[in-house]
């Protein structure tokens, strides 16, 4: 008989798989698993602007401007994408060696056919550069007018104005970089005259044009600075920006690095960019228009990364403008002086105690929220919402604050490379990517970033465990938020506007209640007392607010907050400012709530900034260091990879508190791989990065780690007595975390699960049969008498067999040892039969037996020829006794 399901009882059957208890007693040491990764997009880049009829129409047109400008951003973006990741095709096509060569026809028309899509791509580029200028000019342009310079501009124009100048200094300095491209077009360009490919005059000028803009350096600088120079008080729009990059670093308005890192390229190159032949820099701070000495304090960070493993100084900025050799003295940034910022050792005692500070009181929360599961069942109070909202904001900068620390330290070290001088084990053959990275980290250093990467992806999995709740309280907040602010606080600055018939005032708050207010009932209560100007009634005028776990969009955000900036701003387009007609308490109230509401945007999308904020991808991509390489390298090996160099140096040095963080270097391949496929887009990248990954030999070392801890088990106490009786100290092992590595069952690797007991199993067993087998060898190859060391070294494997057992799967012992005998169906084994050959040849012969001592010596005339046997072959000590150190005093005279 068929039984019928409903479809509300299936859904009800699937929701109950999410209580199924999956029993897991693995203990989290890795950062969190994304294998598939689901991040919502709110951002609509202001597609639904016209549905805010009710607000300013001058700010939905200015929205209609910020969507374009944001689409050519994203532009911009890509253009950065194809020249960083720009590998040359000419140096793998072959050359035509001379004129009479047969075959250079066959060669110039594959070189065309391979090279003419990229060259494309560059002529493309050059046009887009300068549409970018002539827009980002005519913005300048429009905004600089006399009548315009009077009204207000809002933060966010002039942040998408700087992002504007961010862009063009990125893809200037990428566009210096690549020579590869170069070479190309240049391979291209001899390949087309010879085939006659140009023969129009507008191709032959085209090409001329891109020969001229990819040849000389700072080329879209030079023709930004010219069009900008021309247009009248174009220095005080950029005086703006840069103040406004100042304002927002000063006051920590920014959250993830890369945002941090734009405000201070904006100042440096807007800065460049005022002074000039028109405009006098140190004129516009004698008049207090910019605060450089302000700007000086903030470049003490020297160094900040450009695009991926390009690093820009931002003293070069300064140095480099119109009239800095008559002002060199009021620069301090300008001196090489090492920033403190820089040694990442000095600032782990604040680190760790912010990182224990803020896990405690997550737990408190987390306890409460995730483990008793009543974080998403119960409705709680505002104020407990409210705290849950502080704790992911304070969260997020906590873990954005650590990666850009490494981040900084990182840059700073390739831009100083070390040499022989300073690190003695570095040699004089070293590549340069080599210095910046393997040999330009002090012991001390490597364990600061993995302790700190370790911080960053361990609270990065507690926020990910609270990512619902958290988001419940993001929206729960953000709406009440706004809600109490537009419905109760703007209230008596929309009665005083009314009662004094300020209409231009009551237009601006109607318009910021009508974009963001959502009333009980769905309408506005008609007999509000505040629409007519008059005082609330004795007993108080009754608004219900509701409350609601629902964001505002990316556009309704923007509006209102652009509204509110309108209000308090210095200008206003007319004589009087808006600012002037509100109380003080109130202005106050605008100026928090707009301070405020600037982590909204960042916090409705929670996922992904949590996702940027513990970006540390740029720390394995290195496409600068092999454009220097000129074509000699196509990939560095794995020695000068960082999460190499960080997971190797845990591992040589066995250090016990840092071998449960052995893991979390790892996650860098994670990060960028995610970073190539989905940012960059390129393929090839995440190929070099997942064939980096299969030649890790991480846990292949595991047995060299584990086998000594055993071998010294073996030592005799007494012995170990007299060694230091006489100055000889051997060192018992550390005891070691290695428990908690065994106890891996699905490490999340490149989407992978990867298995690390089965793993380390099956290397612990191919490892184990060779030790044997190697015993059984060097037995073999010596006389009778080195049976006594076979016997020791079968007690060495007999021990680790036995305490690894308890860990991992093994096969037995007897097993293993039969196998590397040749006694599993043999009767004899190569034990025996060694020790047949060397009774009858060697033992007998040439032994006698002394009756004092009890015991066979050698005679002092041979009665035979001594045995040929094979020469032992050469092993690494830890198929032996573990180590060098121990091989003394365990292996027999």
């Amino acid at each position: 008989m068929t039984t019928h399901v409903t479809l509300e009882d299936a859904l009800s059957n699937v929701d109950l798989l999410e209580e199924l208890p999956l029993p897991d007693q693995q203990p989290c040491i890795e950062p969190p698993p994304s294998s598939i990764m689901y991040q919502a997009n709110f951002d609509t880049n202001f597609e639904d602007r016209n549905a805010f009829v009710t607000g300013i129409a001058r700010y939905i047109e200015q929205a209609t401007v910020h969507s374009s400008m944001n689409e050519m951003l994203e532009e911009g973006h890509e253009y950065a994408v194809m020249l960083y990741t720009w590998r040359s095709c000419s140096r793998a096509i072959p050359q035509v060696k001379c004129n009479e060569q047969p075959n250079r026809v066959e060669i110039y028309e594959k070189t065309v056919e391979v090279l003419e899509p990229e060259v494309t791509k560059l002529m493309k580029f050059m046009y887009f550069q300068r549409k970018a200028i002539e827009r980002f000019c005519s913005e300048v342009k429009r905004l600089c007018h006399a009548e315009r310079r009077k009204d207000f501009v809002s933060e966010a124009y002039l942040l998408t104005l700087g992002k504007f100048i961010n862009m063009f200094a990125v893809l200037d300095e990428l566009k210096n970089m690549k020579c590869s491209v170069k070479n190309d077009h240049s391979a291209y360009k001899r390949a087309a005259q010879f085939l006659r490919k140009m023969a129009d005059p507008q191709s032959i000028q085209e090409s001329q044009n891109l020969s001229m803009f990819l040849a000389n350096h700072n080329r879209i600088t030079q023709c930004l600075h010219q069009q900008l120079e021309v247009i009248p008080g174009y220095e005080e729009l950029l005086a703006d920006i840069v103040n406004i990059c100042v304002d927002y670093y000063e006051n920590k308005m920014y959250l993830t690095p890369s945002e941090k890192h734009m405000l201070l390229k904006v100042m440096g190159f807007g800065l460049y960019l005022m002074d000039g032949n028109v405009s006098n820099i140190y004129k516009l701070d004698a008049k207090k228009r910019i605060n450089l000495s302000k700007i000086d304090k903030f470049f003490k960070l020297q160094v900040v990364p450009l695009f991926g493993d390009m690093q820009i100084e931002l003293s070069r900025y300064i140095e480099t403008s119109a009239h800095y050799e008559e002002n060199k003295s009021k620069w301090t940034c300008t001196q090489s002086s090492i920033s403190p910022q820089y040694n990442l050792c000095e600032q782990m005692v604040q680190i760790r105690d912010d990182h224990i500070r803020f896990i405690s009181e997550l737990a408190r929360y987390s306890n409460s929220e995730v483990v008793t599961g009543s974080g998403l069942d119960s409705q709680k109070s505002d104020e407990e919402y409210r705290e849950l909202f502080d704790l992911a904001l304070r969260g997020l900068q906590l873990l954005s604050k650590w990666s850009t620390h490494v981040m900084e330290v990182y840059s700073w070290k390739l831009v100083h490379p070390t040499d022989k001088f300073c690190n003695k084990d570095c040699p004089g053959t070293a590549e340069e990517y080599e210095r910046a990275t393997r040999y330009n980290y002090t012991s001390e250093e490597k364990f600061a970033l993995v302790e700190v990467i370790a911080m960053i992806k361990g609270l990065q999995v507690l926020m990910g465990r609270m990512e619902s709740v958290f988001n419940q309280a993001i929206r729960n907040t953000i709406y009440a938020a706004l809600q109490d602010f537009a419905q109760m606080t703007l209230r008596e600055p929309l009665r005083q506007a009314v009662r004094k018939k300020k209409n231009v005032l009551i237009s601006v708050l109607q318009a910021i209640r009508k974009t963001v207010c959502d009333w009980e009932g769905a309408r506005e209560p008609p007999n509000d007392p505040c629409l007519r100007g008059e005082k609330d009634p004795k007993g108080g005028f009754d608004i219900k607010v509701p409350r609601r776990a629902v964001g505002p969009s990316s556009t309704q955000l923007y509006m209102v907050r652009t509204m509110l900036e309108s209000l308090i701003a210095d200008k206003s387009g007319s004589k009087k400012t808006l600012r002037s007609s509100l109380d003080g308490p109130i202005v106050t109230a605008i100026e928090d709530f707009h301070k405020q509401s600037f982590f909204f945007t960042h916090l409705l999308n929670f996922s992904e900034a949590l996702q940027q904020c513990c970006d540390l991808s740029q720390l394995w991509f290195r496409e600068f260091f092999l454009e220097l390489t000129m074509g000699r390298r196509i990939q560095f090996p794995i020695e000068m990879s960082m999460p190499w160099i960080l997971t190797d140096h845990i591992l040589e040095t066995k250090e016990p508190s840092m071998m449960e963080y052995v893991l979390y270097p790892l996650d860098l391949y994670n990060d960028s791989g995610y970073y190539a496929l989905t940012k960059f887009k390129k393929q090839f990248l995440y190929d070099e990065i997942e064939a980096e990954v299969r030649s890790n030999t991480l846990f292949a070392d595991f047995y060299k780690l584990l086998c000594h801890v055993f071998c010294s088990v073996l030592l005799d106490k007494r012995f170990r007595a007299e060694c230091k009786n006489y100055g000889v100290i051997i060192p018992y092992p550390p005891s070691n975390r290695y428990e908690t590595l065994l106890k891996q069952r699905h490490v999340q690797l490149l989407g992978r699960s990867i298995d690390l007991n089965r793993l380390i199993t099956q290397r612990i067993s191919a490892a184990m049969y060779k030790s044997l087998d190697h015993a059984i060898s060097r037995f073999e190859s010596e006389d009778l008498t080195s049976i006594v060391e076979l016997e020791w070294l079968l007690e060495v494997n007999r021990l680790t067999h036995r305490l690894l057992s308890k860990h991992m799967t093994l096969d037995s012992f007897d097993a293993m040892f039969r196998e590397a005998n040749h006694n599993v169906s043999a009767p004899y084994g190569r034990i025996t039969l060694h020790v047949f050959w060397e009774l009858n040849f060697d033992f007998l012969p040439n032994y006698c037996y002394n009756g004092s001592t009890n015991r066979f010596v050698r005679t002092a005339i041979p009665f035979t020829q001594e045995p040929q046997r094979d020469k032992p072959a050469n092993v690494q000590p830890y198929y032996l006794y573990g180590s060098k150190v121990r091989k003394l005093p365990l292996a027999p005279e």
